[in-house]
């Protein structure tokens, strides 16, 4: 063997092993959070206060179901990338948890997608039936706004930032937001003829609480609003491209690891990205979108951006 292919064997271990210990690195940052939101999730609704048992077992089931804790992991990372407290941001980021476990809840019903499981698990309508679904769901999307209150009640944040965080989840998950999302994917199983139309259902349904997550963890690390401009061009384009790799993972997923049938995209004939512009071309957007989405935050404007390019790569490679 010669001495150079010697050093370009020992180069391609190095760099092996580095990327190897990167993806390690970034799993246990996002387990850590994930455990952290989860076990801040179970003690949600204070045990002092006079709540149906139903309505909060209700409630517990659909929160405690698992999921990837995305959104809460996003406050957390784009607090911290500021300097921010991780403890302070916990409040925000389980509110976010909860408006997105409420939307799946509605999302499931018979009026809606119809879904018997969630996450491997029966959806909360067939455990809990319609009407206690429909309540659980309101329960947690009220209960989200008292929860970002105490971000300033018990860490100081500012009651300005604050009040600016409950008046952007008012808009990005409200008709503005994930709601129009939501009417209009239920109005385009009629049929979408442009791929705008699709774009625009991804980025609301999907993308617009994605948006939120990165402001609101910016908001409570006092972000400039040059900042939260920069969290908010990350956050647009990797929750298009989470979208994307979504519809992706419908046709070609490991059933196993989605916790749900693959193809039901197919099945209920709804059109998504590979389905106007191809397998190979929505693979090649994912891929511009991140690249796009890390753009943004390594302009100098955000202090510490590891972890969000880490996770920006983590998304698009991921297999559920």
């Amino acid at each position: 063997m010669t001495e150079t292919l010697r050093k370009n064997l020992l180069l391609h271990k190095v760099r092996r092993a580095v990327i190897l210990l990167d993806k390690s690195s970034i799993r246990d940052y996002i387990e850590a959070v994930s455990s952290l939101v989860t076990s801040s999730l179970q003690d949600i609704v204070p045990g002092s206060w006079e709540v149906p048992t139903n309505l909060r077992e209700s409630m517990e089931y659909s929160l405690m179901a698992g999921g990837k804790r995305l959104r809460p992991l996003l406050v957390i990372a784009a607090a911290e990338s500021l300097g921010g407290s991780r403890e302070a941001a916990l409040p925000v980021a389980c509110a976010v948890e909860m408006v997105h476990t409420y939307s799946l809840i509605h999302d499931d019903l018979p009026a809606m997608d119809n879904d018997d499981f969630r996450r491997g698990k029966p959806t909360n309508h067939k455990v809990f039936g319609e009407a206690m679904a429909i309540l659980a769901g309101d329960g947690l999307l009220t209960h989200a706004f008292y929860s970002i209150i105490q971000t300033s009640r018990q860490f100081g944040i500012t009651a300005e930032s604050a009040l600016a965080i409950v008046e952007e989840l008012s808009l990005f998950a409200g008709p503005a937001g994930m709601v129009g999302g939501q009417v209009a994917d239920m109005e385009g199983e009629q049929g979408l003829t442009e791929l705008d139309q699709l774009r625009y259902i991804h980025q609301h349904k999907t993308g617009d609480l994605i948006v939120f997550s990165l402001k609101a963890g910016g908001r409570v690390a006092g972000a400039s609003e040059q900042q939260l401009a920069a969290l908010e061009q990350f956050g647009r384009a990797i929750g298009l491209a989470f979208q994307i790799q979504d519809d992706i993972l419908d046709l070609i997923g490991d059933e196993g690891k989605l916790g749900k049938k693959t193809q039901s995209d197919v099945k209920q004939q709804k059109v998504t990205y590979p389905y106007f512009i191809g397998l190979d071309n929505s693979r090649a957007e994912l891929e511009a979108l991140t690249r796009t989405a890390k753009g943004a935050i390594t302009s100098g404007l955000i202090p510490n951006p590891e972890k969000l390019l880490d996770i920006a790569d983590y998304l698009m490679e991921r297999d559920h």
